[in-house]
């Protein structure tokens, strides 16, 4: 089955055409965006337009380079995705374990297109760092370009007790060869690593509006949902199709469960240790993890109240209340750490009750 078209963001596909055009297309390119609003579709489409043997403000859809990417099956595009850790012990076997993940993952995206969000623990860690650089050493089979499209590469975690895999990949951002792109993808650039976000070009997307959802919903979905149901959607999407095809209410979950959170940090110790002592000690990581994205993205928002800038999300109990902008930005730098440190083999609730203090102190 072949991907599905790209919904809106013409603007975006403009500007990377026009830079196509000029040969101004930026080596590293940040996409960055709302969960589920398009990023690494926009990557594909950005790859699809580079191998284009017609290329013009789209890619034309009929050559060979053309359908291999639709196919997902051209040999000079590497997608890499956020996958669990390899269980294998020696490196060379995680690189290989790493490889067949991602490999799994592209398969089952070739034959259901419409996807959710990786699993709360999936990362990007030492093992697909090192199949990045494997591949970026190789000459491209088709003789042109090579593509790297690396989603939620705010997954990354280089350091896993090595600094190795870290360097490498920054020399390899910061150099890379004449015919290599890398299209990273994020929800915000602030919460890549300072290294990585120091060498990329960023470009913004917007929310979609709900007429480009409701049309992509209507053609794509099978079966066709209820007029009811689909306006349902449409309304939990908020401008972002991949919350509309099933991950609205897990990200409803983490955000309550992020603003419970700050409401224990802001009602005392005691009632925060209540709230530590319930989160199971290894169980649900993957619900932990995305209760502390939610966490940073509410505390985003309330930096936002603090500049009198409009926010997109309810601030409800604590946060509600108006707050210095550099305590709530000290907030999210705290809850970034925590979020790395979430990626390794540290027990959730030392790390909620760790974070829960500096939290304390910061509101």
């Amino acid at each position: 089955m072949a991907l599905l078209p790209l919904c809106g963001h013409a603007e975006a596909r403009r500007r990377l055409a026009a830079a196509i055009q000029s040969d101004r297309l930026p080596q590293v390119l940040l996409i960055e965006g709302p969960e589920g609003v398009g990023r690494q579709r926009l990557g594909l489409w950005l790859a699809q337009l580079i191998f284009c043997q017609e290329p013009g403000a789209e890619p034309c859809g009929r050559c060979r380079p053309c359908r291999l990417v639709q196919e997902l099956s051209h040999p000079d595009l590497h997608w890499f995705i956020p996958v669990p850790r390899p269980k294998a012990g020696e490196p060379d076997k995680q690189v290989d374990e790493a490889a067949e993940l991602i490999g799994q993952v592209i398969a089952e995206r070739r034959g259901a297109p419409l996807y959710g969000p990786p699993e709360g623990l999936a990362i990007h860690g030492i093992a697909s760092v090192r199949l990045l650089q494997r591949r970026a050493a190789l000459t491209s089979v088709e003789g042109g370009p090579k593509v790297f499209v690396v989603g939620h590469a705010e997954r990354l975690v280089p350091q896993e007790s090595s600094q190795e895999a870290a360097n490498a990949l920054l020399k390899l951002l910061e150099e890379p060869t004449a015919d290599t792109r890398f299209v990273l993808t994020a929800t915000d650039a602030r919460r890549l690593l300072p290294t990585i976000r120091s060498r990329v070009v960023p470009l913004r997307l917007g929310r979609l509006a709900d007429a480009e959802v409701r049309g992509f919903l209507r053609e794509h979905l099978s079966p066709a949902p209820a007029p009811a149901e689909l306006e349902e959607r449409v309304r939990l999407a908020d401008g972002c199709i991949g919350l509309a095809l099933g991950g609205a209410e897990a990200v409803a979950k983490a955000r309550e469960a992020a603003a419970d959170f700050v409401d224990a940090v802001l009602e005392g110790r005691e009632r925060l240790m209540e709230r530590v002592l319930k989160q199971g000690a290894f169980a649900a990581r993957g619900d932990f993890s995305a209760m502390l994205d939610a966490l940073a993205e509410l505390l985003g928002e309330a930096a936002r109240a603090a500049t009198n800038e409009p926010t997109r999300l309810p601030l409800r109990g604590g946060l509600g209340r108006p707050r210095p902008v550099g305590r709530l930005l000290d907030a999210q730098r705290h809850v970034a750490r925590a979020r790395e440190a979430a990626a390794g083999n540290v027990n959730p609730q030392l790390l909620l009750g760790v974070l829960g203090d500096d939290l304390a102190r910061c509101l």
